[in-house]
Parts: C-alpha cells; structure tokens; sequence
C-alpha cells in the first residue's frame, strides 16, 4: 500500500502572532535550509503562500526553483486582514486578524481571485492546493475555491474548534471541526462537514487525542471537570512545539499502525527564523527543532513517501490513494 507524508508550510510575514502593524518577510531567507533537509529524506513540502510572500522577491526565486526541479509545490494561504483589495471590517483588522469568512460573500470572492492570479502570475504555474487564513471555512468559501479551480484544501483541523478565537471582536469566532471527517473526503459545497461529490478533496490535519477514550465519554458530564477534561481532550498535531518530539513520534507510529494513507506536517515559515515566533524564538531552540525533525523523518521515511498536496490530489483521481466521496442530487 503507498502511503504519503504531506509537509505543509503556512508560508507567511514575520512575527505573525505579535500583529505587526507593518508585516516583514525576512524569514524567506530561512527556508532553504528546511528544503535541503526534506530533500535529504524525499520529501515534497507544500508552500501555502499568502500576499506579502508572494511579493518577497526572495520567496519568489525559492519558490519558481522549487517547482521548476518539481521539488515541491506553491499553494494558496490567505489573511484576510491584509489581502488586497483591502475593505476595513472592524476599523482595525491589522489588530484584530479578522477571519475571511466574516467578510461580505463579494469580498470574499475578490480576495479570492486575486490571490489566486498573484501566486499565478508570480509562479508561472496553476494553484490548485489552498489553506484557509486561521483556519476558517464555510460553505461560501468552498464554492469558491471550487470556483477558482482549487482541488485540495487542508484546512480542517478534526476534533478541534476554533470558536472561542475570536477575529472580528463582535463576532462569533473561528470554524468548528470537531465533528468534521478526519481522513480524506470530497467536500460537500452545501455543508463543508459532510462528504460530497464536488472537485475539492479535504486534506484534514494529522490531529489525534493523546489518550485515545470513547467520544461518548469526550461528551459525557465527566469530561467537564477540569482534571479529566485536560486527559480527555488533549491532542497530538503532528506539528513541532517546544518538547513535543515523543508526542509526535507516538502519533506517527500510531497512524502507521492504523494503516493511514497520508499523515500531514505543518509548520509556518516564520518558526524557521530566530525570533520569527513565539514558538522557537532563538536560534538554540531552532537549532533542537531541525534535531527533533531529522528524528521525526527518519521514522516516517520507510512508511511513507513524499508528495506535495496537488500529488496526492492526482493519486485520488487514478486510484493510488483513496477518498471518501459520495454523489447527492442537486
């Protein structure tokens, strides 16, 4: 059986969670290094750009480099706080990081296409692979992914919701994925959630409990009380953090186990640069990053096999991988 392992890299400005009035790239210069290191092993990441990446020149040479030698692929990442055409939702959306899809449907839209003609024009090659700014989805932003010719979305993050994070401060907060499929489906335009028949495969994120418990004792009164609730629903992201190398080669070992055709890595661009995050903020603690990735890479190396997400979408439509899709009446 093939199996896939998809790096994805949120491909974004500096210093992202201090809201910068004013957004940096200098971490563009960062990424060569965690290329070589996937090529080191095979691997293909996908780069899901958004606009002041796709308007470094730095990023730019990386990125048609990459895809001339067909070393990985350049996708669609969208803030929507800074995505042109710029339309004020809340007066200061620098701040506040507004989820694109508070927006009115004909903004939406208009981000939409020209972030997609950008990284077009700028790549010289189709985008065909998208992750949502936040995490945000709705129906009105699927239509139109579908719209502008998207045939993978990694946006999904199951079992977890984002709606305590608020953007718009008189809002409602982000998507809610808990009850969303974990493994590979086709979208249903009308409802996200469930599985469909549309052209757009969802690429969930690679996200499990640590202690695996029946999800009816996840609902259960129990599961509220603090102590338990911190067992019951703590999770595994394939995903470095700070001393989470043990978490991350349990869950891989537990999705080989499990049979799982693809597992999904990401990280953003701006943890690769010293000071660049919160989360690896000095050049030690990247330093034991790249040591925690070349242990994490070589367990996944013999299970599984690189591929960028447009790939992965290719090996759905001729069979070498499966997808979960069902075909409703209009």
């Amino acid at each position: 059986m093939k199996r896939a392992f998809l790096i994805t890299i949120d491909t974004e400005g500096d210093r992202m969670w201090s809201r910068p009035a004013s957004i940096q790239t200098e971490n563009a210069r960062y990424l060569h290094r965690f290329q070589q290191l996937c090529e080191r092993f095979g691997f293909k990441p996908t780069y899901l750009t958004n606009y002041e990446m796709a308007e470094s020149r730095e990023f730019q040479e990386f990125g048609r480099d990459l895809v001339r030698r067909g070393a990985g692929e350049v996708g669609m990442h969208l803030h929507a706080w800074n995505s042109p055409p710029l339309v004020s939702l809340t007066g200061r959306d620098m701040h506040y990081q507004p989820y694109l899809i508070e927006y009115p449907p004909e903004v939406v839209e208009s981000k939409v296409e020209f972030m997609t003609r950008l990284l077009e024009d700028r790549f010289n090659v189709p985008i065909v692979s998208h992750r949502s700014g936040r995490w945000a989805l709705d129906a009105t932003y699927v239509r139109l992914l579908i719209k502008y010719g998207y045939r993978v979305d990694c946006s999904v993050t199951p079992t977890v919701s984002w709606s305590r994070h608020l953007g718009n401060p008189a809002g409602s907060g982000g998507s809610d994925y808990t009850d969303y499929p974990a493994q590979a489906y086709f979208v249903d335009p009308v409802d996200p959630a469930r599985i469909g028949g549309s052209q757009l495969l969802e690429l969930p994120m690679t996200i499990d409990f640590s202690y695996p418990a029946p999800a009816i004792l996840r609902r259960t009164a129990l599961a509220r009380l603090p102590l338990l609730r911190g067992v019951l629903l703590r999770r595994s992201w394939l995903r470095p953090q700070v001393g989470n190398l043990k978490q991350m080669l349990k869950l891989v070992r537990r999705k080989v186990q499990a049979g799982a055709h693809y597992i999904e890595f990401m990280l953003h661009s701006s943890e690769f640069m010293p000071g660049g995050s919160p989360t690896f903020s000095t050049a030690e603690s990247i330093e034991r990053m790249y040591d925690d990735l070349v242990q994490l890479f070589e367990l996944i190396s013999p299970h599984f096999s690189g591929s960028t997400l447009a790939e992965y979408g290719a090996g759905v439509d001729d069979g070498t991988y499966p997808a979960l899709r069902v075909d409703r009446p209009a």
